[in-house]
């Protein structure tokens, strides 16, 4: 009657987390949507640890050939993952949106010319 077999696998990169209490460091994997968040992964894509110096090479570790294919088969990053990748280069930054400009009247009203009707 119910199949425990899910229809539609959907693939995400996200962060694992390892190490012990107030010293965590984070796995970059790319896992099934519905595993635990610590749970069976895919393939390890590379390491993040956000309590080493900030210019430190072990702050950061990815493989770009890995990150790149999941990405192709389409993988989604999470959003945390998403800025992690976008410093790295990897995934293009949103477009930005200029908030707080409004629209004006259809018609030029810097030329007073514009304003008579004939």
């Amino acid at each position: 009657m119910y199949s425990k077999r899910r229809s539609i696998d959907k693939k995400e990169i996200r962060l694992a987390r390892l190490g012990c209490k107030n010293r965590a460091f984070y796995r970059i994997v790319a896992a099934d949507s519905h595993t635990p968040r610590d749970g069976k992964h895919l393939q390890v894509l590379g390491f993040y640890d956000p309590l080493a110096a900030k210019g430190d090479a072990r702050r950061l570790g990815l493989n770009v050939d890995l990150v790149k294919y999941w990405l192709s088969v389409g993988a989604q990053p999470t959003d945390t993952v998403r800025g992690i990748l976008m410093r790295a280069g990897l995934v293009n930054p949103p477009p930005m949106v200029v908030m707080g400009q409004k629209k004006g009247p259809s018609g030029d009203t810097s030329n007073p010319e514009n304003l008579i009707t004939q």
